[in-house]
């Protein structure tokens, strides 16, 4: 049997994945993974995600240069979440988010309202081309 096999994949064949840094514990990221996806990273030790809005294979990185190298991958007790643990790399290291930020999860619920908490570590203009 294949590891993957243990895998509870939800009805389109995918499991949700939350990338933590290895070295604070930081959650930078939720993403999905696919069968081919889990595989990859597993074989080149970098994160690489299922993409829904661009339904492909996303290489974390291939466009802004910022990759996650994974320490560890972990399973839940359901087997159906994915935790990995990774260090986050590139050009400005410690960016983990589209917006330039270090984190995804960077707006804070306070009184009412959406807060941003984290500042951008470098304009999006100057990571996308």
């Amino acid at each position: 049997m294949n590891w993957l096999d243990d895998i509870r994949w939800d009805d389109q064949g995918l499991v949700p994945v939350i990338a933590q840094e290895a070295s604070t514990g930081d959650v930078l990221m939720f993403a999905w993974m696919n069968r081919e996806a889990l595989a990859r990273t597993a074989e080149i030790g970098e994160a690489v995600y299922w993409s829904r809005s661009r339904s492909r294979l996303w290489h974390k990185g291939e466009e802004s240069g910022h990759t996650q190298k994974v320490q560890s991958i972990r399973l839940d007790c359901d087997n159906d979440v994915v935790l990995l643990s990774v260090e986050q790399l590139g050009h400005t290291p410690g960016i983990a988010c589209h917006t330039g930020r270090h984190s995804c999860f960077f707006q804070k619920y306070e009184q009412g309202q959406w807060v941003s908490v984290e500042p951008v570590l470098k304009d999006p203009e100057h990571i996308y081309k």
